[in-house]
């Protein structure tokens, strides 16, 4: 089928063309001939093919560069499909070694042509000179009004620090999810972290009005020093593992139940009251206690804006459930074999994800968060309803 394809694509070619003749009358265009054989590597196998051949003696006049026919069906170039060129960095990512590529793949493709290792070492070096471009692109035209933040680890195979990824993922003015940055840091430091944001900030972004984070001192202390005015909010997975690591075994299954009833509180004063409750009942425990109660405001920030976004701005999931993907990885390959080509490929990894991140629900109401709308118990509250409150204060 895919000889015939060429076949038809040759004869079209050349049909087309049949008035072009030289001052002789002779053609500018005829066949010639077939190319060597060759073989290309397609998800069904091995298919080889002889392409058709063509004379084409025309000179484009604008340039003087002779004109050539290009087959949109097999370039010349072409050794596997596309979707073969897809595959094999999705593998590479997802765990299978560089050096496994010709003995897991061959008998599958038929051939084990362009599947080397050092076909992946070079797809390596372009994702490190990707990453690179991204981390330089220009973010005025961009408005990141949440962003999640958070610092990944994992182990580099010939260095001795592990290699710390800080990450921060945006929702834009339309409620898109998009990657931000991504960048090495040394161990979530405050000084990391600034320097990520300064270099955001240089680069034209502007302060997202809530950012929601670990408990990484690090992250919050460079947030204040950039983005004074941006809000703080506190991912309640971190904060229930912590707090429920400050209490006995046989506390916690209670402890747990209480700190739900404060994350999934119907509104604020509900969730103060679950706080207080949360601090009278284990108070035998003041450090559990302290966690909860010292951090209360920035656990609570997620209550005043919509009702709709609330469970995406409880946690920090986006970038934790991204990254096990990377983790899967560097245990399978005992981690990648430099800092540059591990951030290279949670570069890739997460640049994949985004493709299936779903927008924010209700995400119209992103745009009236960023222009300072004001929300009662997760609803908008109109523009006459504001003024009667601020009249009656």
């Amino acid at each position: 089928m895919l000889a015939a394809a060429l076949e038809a694509e040759v004869d079209g070619y050349v049909e087309a063309l049949a008035g072009a003749v030289d001052e002789h009358g002779r053609r500018l265009v005829v066949r010639n001939g077939r190319a060597r054989p060759r073989t290309i590597t397609t998800a069904a196998g091995a298919i080889p093919i002889t392409a058709p051949r063509v004379h084409d003696r025309r000179v484009d006049p604008a340039s003087g560069e002779p004109q050539r026919f290009r087959s949109a069906i097999v370039p010349p170039w072409c050794r596997k499909s596309p979707q073969v060129v897809e595959l094999l960095p999705l593998l590479y990512l997802h765990g299978l070694s560089s050096g496994d590529f010709v003995p897991a793949l061959s008998e599958f493709f038929g051939s084990g042509a362009g599947l080397s290792a050092s076909v992946i070492t070079r797809l390596t070096k372009q994702w490190q000179a990707e990453r690179a471009a991204f981390a330089r692109r220009d973010l005025r035209a961009a408005d990141y009004v949440y962003m999640w933040a958070d610092g990944v680890h994992f182990n580099v195979r010939l260095e001795e620090d592990r290699l710390c990824c800080l990450v921060i993922v945006g929702v834009r003015a339309d409620g898109t999810k998009e990657l931000v940055a991504i960048a090495d840091g040394y161990r979530e430091s405050t000084e990391s972290w600034a320097d990520l944001l300064r270099d955001l900030k240089r680069r034209g972004m502007r302060a997202p009005v809530l950012a929601v984070g670990d408990g990484a001192l690090g992250f919050w202390g460079a947030l204040r020093e950039v983005f004074p005015a941006t809000r703080t909010q506190r991912c309640w997975v971190h904060k229930l593992a912590n707090v429920l690591n400050a209490l006995p075994k046989s506390a916690q299954p209670t402890a747990r139940r209480a700190l739900a009833e404060i994350r999934d509180a119907e509104d604020r004063d509900h969730a103060v009251a679950a706080i207080a409750a949360f601090a009278r009942d284990f108070a035998k425990w003041p450090k559990a206690v302290a966690k909860v109660v010292d951090d209360g405001e920035a656990m609570l920030a997620f209550l005043d804006f919509p009702a709709e976004h609330w469970v995406h701005l409880k946690t920090t999931n986006p970038i934790e459930s991204t990254f096990a993907t990377v983790r899967l990885r560097t245990r399978v390959t005992k981690g990648p074999g430099s800092r540059a080509a591990g951030l290279a490929m949670a570069f890739k990894l997460i640049e994949a994800a985004q493709q299936r991140w779903r927008a924010v629900n209700s995400p119209r109401l992103v745009a009236l968060v960023r222009a300072g709308a004001r929300f009662e118990k997760g609803v908008l509250i109109d523009q006459d309803q504001q003024q009667d409150q601020e009249a009656a204060a």
